[in-house]
């Protein structure tokens, strides 16, 4: 998938300005599409050049101007193309697995701290999925019913948090089979 693609869906969404799209990129499509705030305002810019999408100045109290981007008909054809073609599956490439598997040819226990911050840090995004999906999609303040948009953005984000949950399982059983065969076997 390109950036382009990803953009694409997210000013389908909801049309933005640079900035907003990079919020949108950090808030939730990011942690399945990355990219940085300086690669989003280049593939604007060449997207725009290229027709695919439009701009409108909007003006804003006490600041500057935003340009704000939306999906033009040439977007919406090269989203519908690339939809339409078939990708592949995708393989994974895991630099803590083979940490773990070279841990047989040191100390299994000397790489529990590492494995540990890598937990912690699915923990935390599992917490910020937890919560966006309680925010926008199951919580009090949530819509209902909600529109087929909103119910491919949930299927996706109960995608992550599956994931998550998944990932941090299998973090806890490596940190055991690492701490069992530590030093003192």
């Amino acid at each position: 998938m390109a950036l382009e693609h990803a953009i694409l869906v997210s000013l389908l969404e909801q049309p933005g300005s640079g900035y907003e799209l990079a919020r949108r990129f950090d808030r939730s499509i990011g942690y399945f599409w990355a990219a940085t705030h300086q690669q989003i305002y280049r593939v604007l810019k060449r997207m725009e050049s290229d027709g695919l999408i439009g701009s409108r100045a909007v003006a804003q109290q006490d600041r500057p101007d935003k340009k704000e981007y939306s999906v033009g008909p040439l977007g919406r054809a090269a989203l519908s193309a690339w939809l339409h073609e078939p990708i592949e599956p995708e393989s994974v490439r895991h630099e803590l697995a083979v940490k773990i598997r070279g841990a047989a040819f040191d100390d299994p226990a000397a790489l529990v701290q590492e494995v540990q911050r890598h937990r912690r840090a699915h923990a935390d995004r599992l917490a910020h999925y937890l919560a966006g999906e309680l925010r926008d999609f199951t919580g009090p303040e949530a819509p209902a019913p909600l529109d087929a948009g909103q119910e491919l953005q949930h299927v996706v984000l109960r995608g992550g948090i599956a994931y998550e949950r998944m990932t941090l399982a299998w973090l806890d059983d490596v940190i055991a089979t690492l701490r069992r065969l530590g030093p003192e076997r």
